[in-house]
């Protein structure tokens, strides 16, 4: 998982019976060894040290706790998790999350579709996927992979001194960086996943071309299976268009994702009523997570989605509880005459308010 401020992590590490820091001349090219050898290094947080293991990121490498071992490292170490922690996400770990050391590479298994599927595909596969429903095992919905990539972002951990700093173009870093080494339906989920740029006016054109060069996976031009890409975004509107209804995305003020009536009925029905509390109207962000498939003429189309509301400091919220005296999850002045208090999103029991999630019949 990465850390908010990486730069103020703090670990030691005893690679090939040396000691070395974080920020250490000669570190990388121990761990570069130590990956090319098969070596864990042992972080030394606590008495004994904990193995560790080595993965590639980026051309780079980055030393990460074995999996379920947060807890045997100490508090203030960048490797630490407490017993229960990560959103509820415990009861994934070895069936819908399994992270393989060797590789560094994590298989996570969904609940949803990857592609639309023709006719053809549609008939193979409907009878082959009701034999199998019942031993498929645990899976990842909508919702709990949002809470999973938040949670591997860093983006669930706030300080007083992250005020300030977390914007979209650094909570969209973040993800990015937190979907390197995932795979999802056998595929790198970094490849499937698009998060828009923040927008400018000025590079508006550019910004455009790399869209559209993102969105190749998820175009389709012909009969057949048609991959899925995956949107994470801040909604901004639903709202009827000339053909249907539309989900405006924040910094995409240029092109909106397209959803049938069925669905923007189901949305505005389910969802939107739950968060017409008398809170500010900045108090909460909609975070969006969808599917969605592109036409021949550049319009995206939504076939699944979850809205997950979240706090301005772009923490997930469970429930709200407005004009309160409760302690929000983090204080923040919000005006004079109200507040607003959120509890954290767990992956855990049903919760309406951050679970809605909406999918094609």
């Amino acid at each position: 998982m990465l850390t908010e401020v990486e730069e103020h992590a703090t670990a030691v590490y005893e690679i090939d019976g040396r000691r070395f820091d974080m920020w250490a001349p000669g570190f990388p090219e121990a761990v570069a060894r130590a990956h090319a050898l098969q070596q864990r290094p042992r972080c030394l947080c606590q008495p004994g040290g904990t193995e560790t293991y080595v993965a590639r990121l980026n051309g780079g490498y980055v030393v990460k706790r074995m999996p379920e071992t947060g807890s045997q490292h100490a508090a203030p170490c960048p490797h630490f998790e407490a017993p229960g922690d990560a959103g509820g996400l415990g009861r994934f770990v070895g069936t819908a999350i399994r992270e393989d050391p060797t590789t560094g590479l994590t298989a996570l298994r969904v609940d949803f579709a990857m592609s639309r599927l023709g006719p053809r595909e549609l008939a193979r596969t409907e009878s082959a996927h009701t034999k199998s429903a019942s031993r498929s095992g645990a899976r990842l919905s909508l919702h709990e992979l949002l809470l999973y990539l938040w949670h591997e972002a860093g983006l669930t951990r706030w300080q007083p001194s992250f005020a300030g700093k977390r914007n979209w173009a650094t909570v969209r870093w973040r993800l990015v960086q937190a979907a390197v080494g995932k795979l999802i339906a056998g595929l790198p989920l970094k490849e499937r996943l698009f998060l828009p740029e923040p927008f400018t006016v000025e590079r508006r054109d550019d910004i455009a071309r790399r869209r559209s060069a993102a969105w190749g996976i998820a175009r389709s031009s012909a009969p057949g299976s048609i991959p899925f890409q995956l949107l994470i975004g801040e909604l901004k509107e639903l709202a009827p268009a000339r053909c249907g209804y539309m989900a405006v995305i924040r910094h995409m003020p240029d092109q909106p994702f397209m959803l049938d009536g069925r669905r923007y009925r189901q949305v505005t029905r389910r969802l939107l009523p739950l968060l017409a509390h008398s809170c500010p109207a900045d108090a909460v962000r909609i975070v969006i997570f969808a599917t969605f498939t592109v036409s021949e003429n550049e319009v995206p189309t939504i076939s699944e989605l979850s809205l997950v509301p979240m706090t301005q400091e772009w923490l997930p919220i469970e429930r709200l509880n407005c004009h309160s005296q409760e302690t929000a999850v983090h204080p923040r002045s919000r005006g004079e005459n109200s507040s607003c208090s959120a509890t954290p999103s767990r992956i855990v029991g049903p919760s309406p308010l951050a679970r809605g999630t909406l999918r094609s019949r």
